[in-house]
């Protein structure tokens, strides 16, 4: 079936992710993708594209990667899922252990899911009924940092609720207490102010991803981490986009040696092969459900795939790879990043570079000195992203921020290819615009 046949069919009866129809495929048409190969998308015609957002913020490796097909093509010959509830399975079992080996201390249990919404529901429903279940029933809110997205289910759009994506459901979500992720002093006082009340504090540390590559300054982690502690509200960290190297670590709370109490994972836990997701949490919110049926302290949450023999078993593979191969060298890969990034500084339509690790935001403005930006109709974020698919490179915009999330696999040639025709696509689209 030739391109513009799949493109009809996928007009007649696909509905994309977060995506308007009424604009889908103009001016530019559909891209079918057919296979991979390393770092690039193949089309169905043949054409070779840069994956420039590591296909959503989950590849790791790169595509078809020897080691992640061979332990999927090993675990077929065996199963390919069987229950946990009632039931254990080998995978799941050694994955956990390897994840509570590598995981920030004190992290020692782990439960399954398949995405990061639901990773993040599970911790919500964990924290709630912790605190009841200890003698705290009032504490049933979360603060939150403002603009954060912490998935599409409606306890995660409850987190970071968006007037744009999510004003149809405000009836049904719950209120949480916001806070600036740049003013520290801000969202300590507000913890101190409602601790009585908290359940946890939610955050994306270090990055706020979806919000458009939101750096927090150095130290805010800590200083929030430090107010949780002390006024006992559980941290619940949001790395699902954050981890599995993204920031050139393995785990974004790394970077300000913080524990948290819950920690949510999901994109490149399975390298990106498989929908698979994890809340890891501690020993202490473990027991806390413990005991008799008749007090129906179980954690009374489940999902049909959780705990995937598939998923777990290149999970695992993934996991080795990534501490043995990529980490070692992380480093100088975002060193190369970096460098290569200053050629945006020169680009009279880029107000700002924010960049850590792999993780790039470049912010588009209408009028550097004025600071003015592109409207919303006006799309520039899009046809930006849209102009570089036509020099072979796959990038996504968040509004007029043009986000590069290259896999941290991704070798320092193919990094500086990224953002040399980025900033060729920015120039030509901005300047003549």
């Amino acid at each position: 079936m030739n391109h513009d046949e799949l493109r009809a069919l996928d007009r007649q009866h696909l509905w994309h992710p977060l995506t308007q129809h009424s604009l889908w495929g103009t001016p530019d048409p559909v891209l079918v993708m057919d296979r991979a190969e390393g770092f690039h998308l193949i089309d169905v015609d043949g054409k070779r594209y840069l994956d420039g957002v590591s296909s959503l913020w989950c590849n790791v490796h790169g595509h078809r990667v020897p080691e992640l097909d061979d332990a999927i093509r090993a675990q077929l010959d065996k199963v390919a899922h069987s229950t946990l509830l009632g039931l254990s399975q080998t995978q799941s079992v050694l994955l956990a252990k390897e994840l509570v080996d590598v995981a920030p201390e004190g992290l020692t249990r782990v439960f399954y899911s398949d995405s990061g919404a639901t990773s993040v529901e599970a911790a919500l429903k964990m924290a709630v009924q912790f605190h009841a279940q200890t003698g705290h029933p009032q504490r049933r809110s979360f603060v939150t940092l403002g603009d954060a997205y912490h998935g599409d289910t409606m306890g995660s759009v409850s987190l970071g609720f968006s007037d744009w994506f999510h004003r149809a459901f405000k009836h049904l979500s719950f209120p949480t207490i916001q806070v600036s992720s740049s003013d520290v002093d801000a969202a300590v006082a507000a913890i101190e102010k409602h601790a009585g009340e908290l359940a946890g504090v939610v955050m994306e540390p270090m990055v706020q991803g979806a919000a458009g590559m939101i750096m927090q300054p150095r130290g805010y982690l800590r200083a929030v981490a430090d107010a949780c502690r002390k006024h006992n509200v559980l941290l619940i960290c949001d790395e699902v986009a954050v981890g599995f190297g993204r920031t050139g670590r393995l785990w974004a709370v790394d970077h300000d040696n913080v524990k948290p109490d819950i920690l949510c994972l999901a994109k490149g836990l399975s390298g990106g092969y498989l929908p698979l997701a994890a809340t890891l949490t501690t020993e202490r919110i473990f027991d806390a459900f413990k005991g008799v049926p008749s007090e129906a302290r179980t954690f009374f949450h489940g999902h049909t795939f959780t705990g995937n023999a598939l998923g777990c078993a290149v999970a695992r593979a993934s996991l080795k790879l990534l501490v043995e191969n990529v980490l070692p060298t992380a480093t100088e890969r975002v060193a190369h990043l970096r460098a290569a990034l200053q050629v945006m500084t020169q680009l009279q339509h880029v107000k700002e570079v924010r960049q850590l690790g792999f993780m790039v935001g470049i912010e588009l403005v209408k009028d550097r000195a004025s600071g003015a930006a592109w409207s919303v109709d006006e799309r520039m974020g899009h046809k930006v992203c849209a102009r570089a698919r036509r020099y072979g490179v796959i990038i996504r915009p968040l509004g007029n921020v043009v986000v590069l999330m290259p896999a941290p696999a991704m070798p320092a040639p193919m990094l500086a290819e990224l953002v040399n025709v980025t900033r060729d696509c920015i120039q030509d689209v901005t300047e003549t615009h």
